[in-house]
């Protein structure tokens, strides 16, 4: 059965999320280099990233740093039109604070769906979010291609649901995960955004 809807997870997908982690460090006053290694740890030992506060001792909250345009990966944009122009419906969704929402939208991408996880009140790796995906994008699950950086959060909730998982690999989380043995279980396996839209279409 041929992809007719692909959606995206945002951050490390479409958004390089190296200049808001820094920002993180910078303000809790850890060097980056610091900050960077205990995040890689934290991924690497399976532990949610959120974790790397408690590991470096800091107690008190950060605010959520913002995307800003200039954070979107350069092949983000090419991809989503190059998708659009052969007629597939498009989603952009992940864990995210609804604020996200905006940003997105400031971005100006023709998409058919722009959600997040806070927006919808179930977080990935849920089963639930995926249901509600296959419900908003209305085709059959084996029909939805769903593109993320992580095995945990995208990969395998996804196939779990019947659709199309494919992992790309970027970030720190695409980068430790593909060596993790269950990133075979992805349909699909690329390096760059640039490489989706033809290795959708061989499927």
């Amino acid at each position: 059965m041929a992809v007719r809807a692909v959606v995206f997870d945002v951050g490390e997908t479409l958004v390089d999320e190296t200049r808001a982690w820094g920002v993180y460090a910078d303000r809790v006053g850890v060097t980056r280099l610091t900050f960077f290694a205990a995040l890689g740890a934290v991924i690497e030992n399976r532990q949610d990233h959120r974790n790397v506060f408690e590991l470096l001792g800091i107690t008190e909250w950060v605010d959520w740093i913002p995307y800003e345009p200039e954070d979107l990966y350069d092949d983000a944009a090419p991809c989503l039109r190059e998708l659009r122009a052969r007629g597939l419906w498009l989603g952009l969704v992940g864990n995210q604070p609804t604020r996200t929402e905006a940003f997105l939208q400031q971005c100006g991408f023709e998409v058919d769906l722009m959600a997040s996880s806070e927006s919808w009140g179930v977080n990935k790796p849920d089963p639930a979010f995926f249901t509600r995906l296959a419900d908003e994008a209305d085709f059959d699950p084996k029909e939805i291609a769903y593109v993320g950086d992580r095995v945990d959060n995208d990969v395998l909730p996804a196939r779990a649901a019947g659709m199309i998982a494919v992992l790309i690999r970027r970030g720190p989380w695409g980068h430790l995960h593909s060596h993790w043995p269950e990133s075979r279980e992805a349909h699909v396996r690329i390096d760059s955004l640039a490489e989706l839209p033809e290795a959708l279409a061989v499927l």
